[in-house]
């Protein structure tokens, strides 16, 4: 009886051994199979990571030339510095000449009266502003003086005055025409007359232009005054340069 029973419990060992053997087998084959999907080199077909598509950046703008930079549209950046005004066109006149001279020269006065007569030299200067390409406005005054005549007395002369201008200001060479009306003072004064008086200026003359913004000029004048209860025809001549604005 104790033979039978120490047989039954060794077969049962036995069999619970041999159904550890196969558990602890199949737990070692399960724990080699997933660390095999690790370790199995991909298929050359196959993408484990596929990045997101990025889009091409705009170049770095080049603080050397920031015109040439190129903007996020694919556009060139405009310059942000404003374009300087263009120079007014060099044409001899006309719309894209300077609208302004003003001249200065030297300047010679024939002057002839009852009680004196006098070669004064001086200055001559005068402004016009032009409204269109051949009519302007002139202003102008000359200061003239001679030498000594009587008793310590020198004679001076000023005529001054405004009025129209007419000027060809098409070609190198520019003539022109002026009336002008104003007034004239001299010196010396005589007994019972006055020192000052009316004076009117006829003449014209021609500008040469050097460049846009320097002409020479030669200017010739009738001067009538009114000294002494007489009227005076005087003559003027005057050359200088001109300068355009």
């Amino acid at each position: 009886m104790k033979r039978q029973l120490v047989v039954l419990l060794l077969v049962l060992g036995m069999g619970c051994a041999v159904r550890a053997q196969e558990a602890a087998s199949d737990s070692q084959t399960a724990d080699r199979n997933v660390a095999a999907d690790f370790y199995t080199a991909p298929s050359t077909n196959a993408v484990l990571f596929q990045p997101a598509p990025t889009t091409a950046l705009s170049p770095a703008p080049s603080f050397g030339s920031p015109a040439a930079a190129a903007s996020p549209f694919g556009t060139a950046a405009p310059d942000p510095s404003p374009a300087p005004a263009p120079d007014p066109k060099f044409l001899y006149g006309g719309r894209d000449d300077f609208r302004w001279q003003l001249a200065i020269g030297a300047d010679w006065l024939r002057f002839r009266s009852s009680i004196f007569n006098a070669s004064a030299v001086g200055i001559k200067s005068s402004v016009t502003y032009f409204t269109n390409e051949w009519f302007g406005i002139e202003g102008n005054v000359s200061a003239t003086f001679a030498p000594q005549i009587f008793d310590r007395e020198h004679v001076k002369v000023v005529v001054y005055g405004a009025g129209p201008k007419i000027a060809w200001r098409e070609k190198k060479w520019e003539p022109w025409g002026h009336a002008i009306i104003g007034g004239s003072h001299e010196q010396p004064e005589t007994a019972g007359n006055s020192k000052n008086s009316f004076a009117l200026q006829l003449g014209g003359g021609a500008d040469y232009r050097f460049n846009p913004r320097l002409s020479g000029r030669l200017e010739a004048d009738w001067v009538r005054t009114n000294y002494f209860s007489q009227s005076q025809n005087n003559f003027e001549l005057m050359g200088g340069v001109v300068f355009h604005f």
